[in-house]
């Protein structure tokens, strides 16, 4: 499994390494830190911000937590194949909806615990949102598709392929968008698809993961109206300086739980501890401070919030009751309903990526035109109506190859990506700003012909600049550029000997992020950055 760089965390007794310290990453083989006094936990991103109160626990208790962060999709498909088991102890996850779907999943899980909810909901800016009337009159999903179909907001929301707030919101607006007050079926979703086209019309932001998505509107409020998000990250932004009229539809939302999970290969050895944890964490005084310290609504009833949540019952919206429903309605998403993408592959075949590297460059593309058939692979894999710009560089950049992904027949559009990778070759030396330079160049021009598109570049090396402009040059570049140029950003996959200081900072000022291959798995971090794109 691949990550974003800096995804690994301990919580300890003697001390705590907080979730987003640049340490290590374990590998395989090597698996995570493990003792007696160690839970050994695959979490979603989303509970970084328990790293505090855990480190509560680890003096109050003498339990160490230790993380590793995956998107919530990936992470249940690895529990219910069994691959997790031995190399976690439990798992927290936003939700086990997805993962109670899965074939092998009942067998994989022994029991859970509800730790804290957070609501899936708009957040707007006060502004927007008092134009609209929705401070005062909160609106249906329905009022909310009117709306952006007539183009009086827009908003952000993350790739429901890869996070769970997105899918939670694509869920919500489906079922209420299809009238029935039941569970979607496939029927429903094939229906339901003009009126969710309507509703993603005001869709101009994507991310991978709920944390991302709120970082780049903190950075620029101005890119859209408002997000859709957890509940709990939106009351966050206040302190980031970025507050948003909350805006709940009437008519049905989704809300996680975040139980606390023990795995069944760790009921045995680890069950006293995961036993001890979560008693802990559903005590009075813990639950306040979970509501104080990261916004979300208490795990057990009973609990005091305060004025922390507004008073009345939010209308639960029934989850989708069989695995082909819920991942006809991710699909459905991809290939027909949001914006398409148009992304640009800048890609290192300079000399020292003969060999092995090179094998592992061409086979992660083959991977994204279709030979990955695993249910995460096929989401990750290029979309109908797709713009795909391969740019190979070594001493210069090459030609680009672009191929559109029709919305159709996409047979010979794979084929011909297919194609280009094995026919990749590695020689010259590696001039990763001059190519970067001409892909933003090229991205320009693509978002002017498409305007309604997402654009994003992928740039991959293994090296470091040896040919051309400098990482200054491009800073300095990268400064005169206008909003145009600053709206595309670059997600950099650090491979082989790259600089990962300067590679990460090149993602920084671009506004994408670095995903860490340094361990030769190039497929795993193509497929991680897909849910960003």
């Amino acid at each position: 499994m691949l990550r974003l760089l800096r995804s690994f965390g301990v919580v300890a007794v003697a001390a705590l390494l907080l979730a987003g310290c640049t340490v290590a990453q374990p590998n395989e083989q090597d698996g995570l830190p493990n003792d007696a006094t160690t839970l050994r936990v695959l979490a979603g991103s989303e509970v970084k911000d328990m790293a505090p109160i855990l480190e509560s626990a680890a003096a109050d208790k003498g339990i160490r937590v230790v993380f590793d962060y995956t998107g919530t999709l990936a992470g249940t498909e690895l529990v219910a194949s069994g691959r997790a088991a031995g190399r976690y102890d439990a798992t927290w996850f936003p939700n086990n909806r997805y993962l109670s779907l899965l074939p092998g999943a009942a067998k994989a899980v022994s029991s859970s615990v509800k730790i804290m909810s957070s609501p899936v909901v708009l957040g707007l800016r006060p502004a927007v949102a008092a134009r609209l009337g929705w401070d005062s009159a909160p609106p249906t999903w329905a009022d909310l598709a009117t709306a952006a179909a007539d183009g009086e907001f827009t908003y952000g929301m993350t790739n429901p392929a890869a996070s769970n707030s997105g899918f939670s919101a694509l869920v919500a607006v489906a079922t209420a968008l299809s009238g029935t007050g039941t569970a979607l079926t496939d029927a429903d979703v094939t229906a339901v698809g003009p009126e969710l086209t309507r509703f993603f019309s005001g869709q101009k932001l994507t991310a991978g993961s709920s944390g991302f998505l709120a970082d780049k509107f903190v950075a620029d409020p101005t890119l859209v109206d408002g997000v859709i998000n957890y509940e709990s990250v939106l009351l966050g932004l206040a302190g980031k300086g970025a507050p948003l009229t909350i805006v709940r539809p009437t008519d049905g939302v989704v809300t996680s739980d975040y139980p606390l999970t023990l795995l069944a290969s760790a009921d045995t050895g680890k069950r006293p501890l995961f036993d001890t944890l979560t008693a802990w964490l559903t005590t009075d005084a813990v639950q306040k401070r979970i509501v104080s310290e990261t916004h979300r609504r208490p795990g057990v009833p009973g609990i005091d919030t305060g004025s922390a949540f507004p008073a009345g019952i939010l209308f639960e919206t029934p989850f989708p009751n069989t695995l082909d429903v819920a991942n006809t309605l991710i699909a459905t998403y991809l290939d027909t309903v949001r914006a398409p993408a148009q992304t640009l592959f800048v890609l290192d075949t300079s000399g020292s990526m003969a060999g092995e590297r090179l094998t592992a460059l061409q086979q992660a593309l083959k991977n994204l035109a279709g030979a990955d058939s695993s249910t995460t692979g096929g989401f990750a894999a290029f979309r109908n109506r797709e713009r795909v710009t391969l740019i190979p560089f070594s001493t210069a950049p090459d030609t680009p190859t672009i191929v559109d992904v029709p919305a159709a027949d996409k047979t010979e559009a794979l084929q011909r990506i297919r194609d280009v990778a094995d026919g990749l070759s590695a020689d010259g030396g590696t001039a990763i700003y001059d190519s970067l330079e001409r892909a933003y160049a090229l991205a320009r021009q693509q978002k002017a012909e498409r305007p309604d598109t997402f654009v994003s570049i992928v740039l991959m090396t293994d090296g470091e600049n040896t040919d051309g402009a400098t990482a200054k040059d491009f800073s300095d570049y990268y400064a005169t550029q206008g909003a145009d140029t600053r709206s595309i950003a670059t997600y950099v996959v650090l491979f082989g000997n790259g600089n990962v200081d300067e590679l990460t900072s090149v993602a920084k000022l671009t506004g994408g992020q670095a995903f860490d291959a340094l361990n030769g798995d190039l497929s795993s971090a193509f497929q991680d950055i897909r849910g960003y794109q």
